[in-house]
């Protein structure tokens, strides 16, 4: 349970103690995070399908979303925006880590924001509700999946941070372990759309990966709240575009 503690502590405001470096360097923390993601992808589903009954669609779905992000303490936006200011800023490397250390957001930074909040309240509320209590949680543990890749795919960027926390706790066990809990839980609940979910989540993690190891030598914190954003945004659209066509039929069990 120490590992859930860490997850739970790290990715969210629930008080259960700060997860610090020595209690993420165990390889237990890196599996329970898409679990943790999951169960906050229930709850923003939960309160959406608790409020369309009372609200229309895109005020339910945005006070969802608005929890969700005052739930992890807006972790992942941060990480998104520093990441998009520090990218689209087109330096080198060392005023690329310059700007992804700045806590202040610049333009690039702040569209990012407003873009990601838009597009998962308006995807989120084109979704019925019992395909948003099912997909919501797999496309949240997917993006702490593809997060959780990005350890083992390249190595920190520098030489502190939560980056190369992250790094510490990365076995291969640690990484291996959050990948088949993430996969797990998309199968579980999508499907087989689930590997279809999975194989997206993949190759966005690995896009950002080969785009950060080119720029930054490695990842940092801000990158893997990035690639967590990037991936459930993703997602998302595709969970709303499957369910607008008629194609993602959920239960998938009852079909």
């Amino acid at each position: 349970m120490r590992g859930l503690r860490a997850a739970v502590g790290l990715l969210t405001r629930v008080p259960v103690g700060r997860a610090g470096p020595d209690q993420l360097d165990t390889t237990g923390a890196l599996a329970w995070l898409p679990v943790v993601g999951a169960v906050m992808g229930l709850v923003v589903a939960g309160v959406y399908s608790l409020l369309v009954e009372i609200l229309p669609g895109p005020a339910s779905a945005a006070l969802a979303v608005t929890l969700g992000i005052l739930l992890t303490g807006a972790l992942h936006e941060d990480g998104l925006a520093d990441t998009v200011d520090a990218f689209g800023a087109g330096g080198g490397p060392e005023e690329t880590l310059r700007i992804l250390k700045d806590p202040t957001h610049g333009t690039y930074g702040v569209i990012a924001l407003v873009l990601s909040i838009i597009l998962r309240v308006l995807a989120l509320a084109s979704l019925p509700v019992t395909t948003a209590l099912l997909a919501l949680p797999a496309v949240h543990a997917l993006g702490r999946g593809g997060a959780v890749g990005l350890i083992g795919l390249i190595p920190p960027a520098t030489g502190d941070g939560l980056g190369v926390a992250h790094s510490r706790s990365g076995s291969l066990s640690g990484v291996l372990g959050g990948l088949l809990s993430a996969v797990a839980i998309g199968l579980a609940l999508l499907g087989w759309w689930g590997a279809l979910f999975a194989a997206i989540a993949g190759a966005a993690a690995l896009l950002i990966g080969m785009l950060a190891l080119r720029r930054i030598s490695g990842f940092t914190g801000d990158i893997l709240g990035a690639t967590e954003q990037m991936i459930e945004i993703g997602l998302l659209m595709v969970a709303a575009a499957l369910a607008s066509s008629g194609m993602l039929s959920l239960p998938w069990w009852s079909s």
